[in-house]
């Protein structure tokens, strides 16, 4: 059955579109943590994909054993770009496209994609246009609350969904903002008022409990930096999610729906059980803790070394290793060994020696 953001099961988990992180290995590794996870690619080139490079070609594929549904995400401010790269995406099997009007990096703002087409509100419209006239697969945009004033969001995003997208992801920022300061949900909860299509909120997840707080009237809830040294909170989120089964049918705010094994939770019970932080533990604890996951975390490395190969998939594990090693006695002088090592033995075998 063909994937549709209309009918997909509630609440949305997702897993945000992150360059450099969320490659083949991250993604797999997310869905066998929480196979319900809707997992994004990195951010592609519209024109690289239209050119046929291969480097950005590679970037495409997946296994769809695991992966699925597998939205890829592209760049650009080209219909007739992305008229071409729709059709590349779509032939290689992908469950949907979609399409960065959010990214705030100077060298994407200043080539007029990511979040600059907030200010160009009819390019982006006519972007999702060609998009969905190229594709059958349904065309979604990720951006955030505006440029400089959140009154832009509605608007803005009434006119994507009018020129065919079929879900929206709203980070809780604006553009000036860049990631500083705490992510605004309540305009994304005013959004959901006014759209027919599904909207996912986005920012400052961190734990299960942040997920139950922030979800409101919305559709589901998009993690991305939350992941980093912690990819089980996806498990963590799509437990507690487990327990939401009934939305209001005025508000839509969700419900806890009591049933045979589990009881309802009370003051967000479910979600501060879930939300145990390793940085809450003792030094001795954070270290077991480290060695429980080690299993997964060696999983890790194999699946980069998989899909990259050993040079390449060992080096970009680096950040990742960073994020896993940390908060225990000896972790500091253990990150910096392991991100000398250049083989995938040599950094399992320092890795088992904890």
């Amino acid at each position: 059955m063909p994937f549709s953001w209309s009918t997909i099961r509630r609440p949305i988990l997702a897993l945000a579109p992150m360059a450099g992180v969320t490659d083949a290995s991250y993604r797999q590794l997310i869905k066998r943590v929480a196979p319900e996870t809707i997992v994004f690619t990195e951010f592609l080139s519209s024109d690289a994909l239209a050119y046929g490079a291969e480097k950005t070609l590679k970037m495409l594929e997946f296994d769809p054993a695991i992966e699925r549904p597998f939205i890829v995400q592209i760049f650009g401010a080209s219909p007739a770009k992305f008229l071409e790269a729709c059709k590349v995406i779509e032939q290689i099997g992908a469950d949907g496209i979609d399409i960065n009007m959010g990214c705030p990096a100077a060298k994407i703002v200043s080539s007029c994609y990511g979040s600059a087409l907030i200010r160009n509100p009819k390019l982006a419209a006519e972007l999702v246009h060609a998009a969905t006239n190229a594709v059958r697969i349904p065309v979604s945009v990720k951006t955030r609350l505006g440029w400089d004033k959140t009154e832009e969001l509605i608007p803005f995003c009434q006119g994507l969904v009018e020129a065919g997208a079929k879900a929206l992801s709203i980070h809780g920022r604006r553009y000036h903002d860049k990631f500083a300061g705490a992510a605004n949900w309540d305009p994304i909860y005013a959004l959901k008022r006014e759209v027919s299509v599904p909207v996912i909120g986005n920012g400052d997840i961190a734990s299960a409990s942040d997920a139950l707080q922030k979800i409101g009237n919305l559709d589901g809830v998009m993690v991305g930096r939350g992941t980093f040294g912690n990819p089980w909170i996806m498990k963590e989120i799509s437990e507690a999610f487990a327990l939401f089964d009934v939305r209001d049918e005025v508000t839509g705010e969700w419900a806890f729906l009591s049933r045979a094994n589990h009881r309802a939770p009370e003051n967000n019970e479910q979600g501060e059980r879930h939300a145990c932080r390793v940085d809450e533990n003792s030094a001795a604890d954070r270290l077991n803790i480290f060695r429980e996951r080690l299993p997964f975390i060696l999983e890790h490395c194999d699946l980069s070394v998989k899909t990259k190969g050993e040079k390449r998939g060992v080096l970009e594990m680096r950040r990742h290793l960073s994020s896993y090693i940390k908060g225990f006695d000896g972790a500091k002088e253990l990150r910096m060994r392991v991100l000398t090592l250049e083989s995938l033995d040599d950094v399992k075998t320092a890795l088992q020696a904890v």
